[in-house]
């Protein structure tokens, strides 16, 4: 989807994408295929696609560095570099650093969201970099618990939370926490297609932490793109587009490094799971597509919902009023010819009038909801704002078919030493095992 986007973006002519508009991941020679079923389901969660990849082991939804029973813990690939080799170990995400991804790879719990856990984990595992969204639940589910930061501190971790201090760190502190100082939903970073200007982005966190672990011996960091996953649960197209840029931005950082260390340098690039069940190809379309369309959106479900939704909700604001939103701010409009939007793909049907408004009633008056249609609808999220994302969609010739993950197999993506071990279709444990051999870890 990115990969042709850019294409439209650059060609408006529309034609096939070409070589020249793949994402630089997707230039690297080796290609893979990852299968990511756990224990308990096809269509599993990140905590235990993480387990796998971080342990080689499959685990149930929901646990992190555990087996199904909760009574042994697995060493992740992480923690076996730096006890073993003596390496230094960086974890970035665009989501809380103590979220499922990142704690799959220095944490043992029987839940994903035992976040304060999880939290005391990471300061456990010493590992020598943390960066990206703020620590989720930083003194604890019932708010009384000792602050995570400070506890940090109190271990030897360099905390750093404002923009001015990110630029600088203490030598004398060999381990580092770089929280964004502007954090937005669950203390996140922002959406990509919602950041400031002054607000650091994924890469500055990658290219950081490079310089940061650069040593002798040797390093490892993962790196997540974990806000791609929320949009694409949210059937989001056009913000999961900008998560993926950003993504792509910090992987060519890690590319940069490699040109420098050829010999000594592999990269990696995947995924835990496919969220959303994202098709190109939608019914009403046929063999078309217009993917140009999402040119048009300017603002994440995440900030259109907390910046004028909320706003609807509490004003009760005219359906009309909306209708001038949406078309500012998606670009989907009922004038005839409106300068707005970018081509003709982008008017309203009455149809899709009368979808809108239906949503908005529901959006407004919360009580008239039926929760198992609606849910099927719209999920979890406000049904105006779905609505809005579906017909976007739609008229894009893009579909969703969750609001959850899939079981669909995941691609992998490899450059640098050893890089064919990569090539094939295996399971997701296959990646710490070909990660371990080539590393030479027991």
């Amino acid at each position: 989807l990115t990969n042709y986007y850019v294409n439209a973006v650059e060609n408006q002519d529309h034609k096939p994408p070409t070589s020249t508009s793949l994402l630089n991941f997707m230039k690297f020679p080796i290609t893979g295929s990852v299968q990511t079923y756990n224990r308990t389901s096809f269509c599993p969660d990140s905590a235990s696609t993480g387990t796998a990849i971080a342990t080689g082991n499959k685990t149930a939804t929901g646990i992190l560095g555990m087996d199904e029973s909760c009574e042994k813990s697995y060493e992740t690939i992480a923690e076996k570099l730096k006890k073993q080799l003596g390496y230094k170990i960086g974890m970035i995400t665009s989501v809380n650093v103590n979220h499922a991804t990142p704690g799959a790879f220095y944490a043992h719990q029987p839940s994903r969201k035992n976040y304060y856990e999880i939290g005391l984990d990471l300061i456990k595992s010493q590992f020598n970099y943390f960066a990206g969204g703020g620590l989720r639940d930083p003194i604890g589910k019932d708010e009384n618990q000792p602050n995570l930061y400070e506890l940090a501190k109190g271990q030897g971790y360099q905390v750093i939370r404002s923009n001015q201090d990110q630029y600088q760190w203490d030598a004398n502190h060999e381990n580092i926490m770089v929280i964004g100082e502007s954090l937005y939903d669950s203390d996140t970073l922002a959406y990509e297609i919602d950041r400031k200007k002054d607000d650091w982005k994924l890469s500055d966190y990658v290219e950081q932490g490079i310089q940061l672990l650069d040593n002798d011996t040797g390093f490892f960091m993962m790196v997540e793109g974990g806000k791609i996953d929320w949009a694409c649960h949210a059937n989001d197209a056009a913000t999961m587009i900008h998560e993926v840029l950003a993504f792509e931005d910090g992987i060519s950082k890690a590319i940069e490094f490699y040109n420098k260390h050829p010999e000594e340098t592999l990269i990696l690039v995947t995924a835990d799971h496919e969220s959303g069940g994202l098709t190109i190809g939608y019914a009403a379309t046929e063999y078309e597509t217009h993917l140009e369309n999402y040119e048009n959106q300017k603002i994440s479900f995440e900030q259109f919902n907390r910046e004028y939704v909320e706003s609807y909700k509490k004003e009760k604001t005219d359906f009309l009023h909306i209708l001038n939103d949406v078309a500012n701010l998606f670009g989907l409009t009922v004038e005839q010819g409106a300068k707005r939007t970018k081509n003709e793909y982008m008017i309203l049907s009455l149809e899709e009038c009368e979808q809108l408004k239906e949503a908005y009633e529901l959006t407004l008056y919360p009580e008239k909801k039926n929760a198992s249609i609606d849910y099927l609808k719209y999920g979890n999220y406000e049904p105006i704002t779905m609505e809005i994302l579906h017909i976007l969609n739609h008229k894009s010739g893009i579909d969703f078919s969750t609001y959850a993950h899939t079981g669909l197999p995941v691609p992998v993506y490899a450059l640098g030493v050893m890089q064919c071990e990569f090539r094939g279709s295996y399971d997701n444990t296959d990646i710490y095992r070909k990660l371990a051999n080539i590393m030479g870890i027991q």
